[in-house]
């Protein structure tokens, strides 16, 4: 498994903290530090049954200053502002092995892949 995990976030310390209690593998990504490249959030999405605007954190002022709340919905290219801005990613995500992914709001979601 993959945690997608922002430690300056309390649901991403929330999940983090729930994988640990269950003293389950997984593998911690720090996303801000070691962002995801297209191909790696295109496969997130797909397993997360999402768009990339779903998954996108609206309320964060980058969002503002790049206008998404105005962008057409044209998954390319939001893939790229992601990528580009990997602080818009909701999280925690996480990613198990057998390719089923889920976002941790709340952080007992992730429960639904252990």
């Amino acid at each position: 498994m993959e945690l997608w995990h922002n430690p300056r976030c309390s649901k991403s310390r929330a999940a983090k903290a729930i994988l640990d209690e269950r003293q389950v593998a997984y593998v911690e990504r720090r996303y801000l530090e070691d962002p995801p490249q297209r191909a790696d959030l295109d496969r997130v999405l797909t397993a997360l049954h999402k768009e990339p605007w779903e998954i996108t954190r609206m309320t964060e002022t980058t969002a503002a200053s790049l206008a998404l709340a105005d962008e057409p919905r044209d998954r390319e290219r939001w893939i790229g502002v992601l990528v580009e801005n990997p602080v818009l990613i909701e999280r925690p995500i996480l990613i198990a092995d057998d390719g089923r992914a889920v976002v941790g709001r709340p952080p007992e979601r992730i429960l639904d892949l252990l």
